[in-house]
């Protein structure tokens, strides 16, 4: 290698050296580094320059691929950020809320704890300066001086005096602070009170004082026992009356323990089950005055806490427990009154017409309120109707409320699943089939429920009649208590919906015969014209379409239903067209009555026959209207001699006609005046046939008082 080769080779790995230094030393020693370069060959500098350049385009380039690297990684690190701060903002929104209401919050609590620690202080502090006091007592007067043994000396003779004075002053400030302290108790009683220390001087008077302290205490207990007379109210009143109370045996129970013979337990366990019975009573009548929910829910809870907090103390509390059944039956009653004012406000705003559905999400609205499954209408494009009008999604989600409200009685109460489920069940049964039913019956019998609503209503029940299955699914997942259980108690639902469309099915017969009779009241005919119009009467071609009208909106009804209104409708009308017919206040009726009466007979049986409700064998509906073709035909045509000849045979012509319903009609036809009288004809072309008359008559009277003999 020449010599020039040699000394670039060592230049460039001084420079390479220099570079290293630089990359790895502190900015502080760079320059000496620096300066080294200047100190070596000419032009040494520019080599280092290109060299270093070199090695910068080398880092970069290193930079570059570093950066490329964790460039993805960066940026879905700043959308992750730029999403979180959103959901931080909100949070922090929350915790600052959170810790301004924790704060609003413990400021009660943080008045009660100094109040508690200022309490503990005194309580601390009293119980030092008795026990000092106790020690600084020099002797004790009762059974500690023998005075008989130092009676010789003068002091002995003036103790001798005093002391009976000294016993009557502490008995008499005894007695006052005893006083003072059942005065203080009486009115602080509902509050809490700390530990009380009570001494008795030995001076022999411990039975007065206990006989005094017992007495006073069953006197305040029967004023503390005395409820308020709106204590029923509110909740403070019965929260201020379980206070009382609470206290007082508290403070018994603190006397029992901290003193010696002022109180027994036979007298605590007295003075509480007088206590008890008269809570129980108190109880039991003021609840009885609620007709709030809430108020009466609020009062369970209170009872729960009453009984927990004394029987802590060791009084016996079974019987409040007991009580408290009477309670839940009070609290249904009051969920059953509101539950029927929300029934009725259902009933009240339904418009009792299918609920039309848009788009899928209303669909999948009232579906998700109302377990309906129908492939037929699933299939149906949008929009379409359901078949129920808008109160049974209504109904329906309302028993599930009621299910819940019923079931907040039942926590706390230390009762098993099977229990609540029993509990459940039977308040459920009860709204079904006493609040419910009950709305049902009354909205059918209201005036305003025309045939169109009753049609919707039995639609309406039995959609809600088949719903009640889901609603044992929905009490069985609330309890976990399966339906199979020997004794659980099954919903009475079917039979209140049937119950309920059994009505609406008859109200709906009542009020068409109703329809029928206001239409029938408008009929106007001239029962002496002397020939028919040849057309049938208005009115009766209005009732018809009537009818026919209101049979289409019967087919969405179960088809015996709208058969039994059919054929109940045709009879209702055959047999008012016969008593207009037969009225003891009609007493003259001619031929061309009859004919224009027949016209109007021939339009119902053309009515019968055109099947306005589907599903009648052959003429089954005509033959609501025999009575009046059979009666009419034997007039019509005058054939009494077959009427005659072949009555009481099975296979007559005339089976339908009653001999005294023919003679009622005829004797309307035979009136001996002249004007529009068939008979006129018969005098002038043939007399003989009034006297044929006469015999027929005679005949059917014959027939008549045989049927009656």
């Amino acid at each position: 290698m020449s010599r020039a080769g040699g000394c670039e080779h060592l230049l460039c790995a001084g420079h390479e050296r220099i570079l290293q230094e630089i990359e790895s030393t502190d900015t502080a020693c760079v320059g000496p580094t620096l300066r080294s370069i200047y100190d070596d060959q000419p032009n040494a500098h520019k080599r280092f320059m290109e060299k270093l350049d070199t090695r910068i385009r080398n880092h970069d380039r290193e930079i570059e691929k570093m950066c490329n690297f964790h460039h993805q990684g960066f940026v879905d690190a700043i959308t992750e950020l730029l999403k979180v701060r959103a959901d931080a903002e909100k949070l922090m929104g929350q915790v600052t809320d959170t810790n301004r209401r924790l704060q609003e919050a413990g400021k009660e609590v943080t008045a009660q704890t100094e109040e508690v620690i200022r309490c503990r202080i005194q309580q601390r502090n009293m119980a030092t300066t008795v026990e000092k006091l106790q020690l600084c007592i020099p002797v004790r007067v009762r059974g500690c001086v023998c005075l008989h043994r130092v009676s010789q000396y003068r002091f002995c003779q003036i103790m001798a005096e005093n002391l009976p004075k000294l016993r009557e002053e502490i008995k008499d400030v005894s007695m006052s602070d005893l006083k003072d302290f059942l005065e203080s108790i009486r009115k602080h009683s509902d509050k809490w009170l700390g530990s009380i220390r009570l001494t008795v001087s030995c001076l022999s008077v411990l039975e007065t004082f206990e006989n005094y302290y017992r007495k006073q205490r069953k006197k305040q207990a029967r004023l503390v026992l005395q409820p308020q007379a709106n204590m029923h109210e509110t909740v403070e009143g019965y929260r201020r009356y379980f206070n009382q109370i609470v206290g007082f045996f508290v403070v018994e129970d603190h006397v029992l323990h901290a003193t010696q013979g002022l109180v027994t337990r036979a007298f605590t366990d007295e003075l509480w089950n007088m206590a008890l019975s008269k809570i129980i009573a108190v109880l039991r009548t003021h609840s009885s005055y609620c007709d709030d929910p809430d108020l009466v829910l609020e009062l369970k809870n209170l009872i729960v806490i009453f009984a927990d907090t004394l029987q802590g103390y060791g009084f016996p509390v079974s019987r409040l427990f007991d009580l408290l059944f009477e309670v839940r039956d009070q609290y249904n009653e009051t969920l059953l009154k509101k539950w029927a004012l929300v029934f009725r406000e259902i009933f009240e705003t339904d418009n009792y017409s299918p609920i039309p559905v848009e788009t899928e999400e209303e669909y999948k609205v009232v579906v998700s309120r109302f377990p309906f499954h129908d492939a037929e209408i699933e299939k149906q494009s949008f929009p379409k109707k359901l078949p129920m009008s808008q109160s049974v999604p209504q109904i329906y989600s309302q028993v599930k409320e009621f299910i819940y409200a019923s079931l907040k009685f039942s926590e706390s109460l230390h009762r098993s699943s099977t229990e609540i489920d029993d509990m459940l069940r039977k308040s459920t049964n009860l709204l079904l089939t006493r609040t419910l039913s009950s709305c049902l019956q009354n909205l059918i019998k209201k005036p305003h429920i025309g045939l169109t609503e009753l049609v919707q209503i039995i639609i309406n029940t039995t959609h809600l009649e088949q719903a009640c299955r889901y609603l044992e699914e929905f009490i069985t997942n609330i309890t976990n208590v399966s339906p199979e259980t020997v004794h659980t108690t099954r919903l009475y639902g079917l039979s209140t919906f049937k119950d309920a469309r059994h009505a609406a099915e008859g109200e709906i017969y009542t009020k068409l015969n109703q329809k029928i009779d206001e239409f029938i009241q408008l009929a106007d005919y001239e029962w002496c014209m002397a020939e028919s119009d040849g057309r049938a009467s208005g009115y009766l071609m209005d009732l018809i379409n009537f009818l026919r009208s209101t049979f289409q909106v019967f087919t969405h009804l179960p088809g015996k239903v709208a058969q039994t209104a059919c054929m109940s409708a045709c009879k209702h009308l055959s047999t008012s067209l016969m008593q207009m017919l037969l009225d003891s206040e009609l007493k003259q009726i001619s031929m061309g009555a009859i004919q224009q009466f027949n016209l109007d007979v021939m339009q119902c049986e053309l009515f019968a026959s055109s099947e306005p409700v589907p599903g009648f064998q052959g003429d089954t509906l005509q033959l609501a209207f025999i009575d009046l073709r059979q009666l009419l035909d034997l007039f019509m045509v005058w054939d009494w001699s077959t009427y005659l000849a072949d009555y009481g045979q099975p296979n007559s012509k005339y089976l339908r006609v009653n001999p005294a319903t023919a003679l009622a009609l005829l004797e309307k036809m035979k009136d001996t005046s002249k004007k529009n009288n068939i008979f006129s004809q018969f005098r002038k072309n043939d007399r003989d046939k009034q006297k044929l008359v006469e015999t027929v008559v005679k005949q059917l009277r014959s027939l008549v008082n045989g049927m009656s003999s």
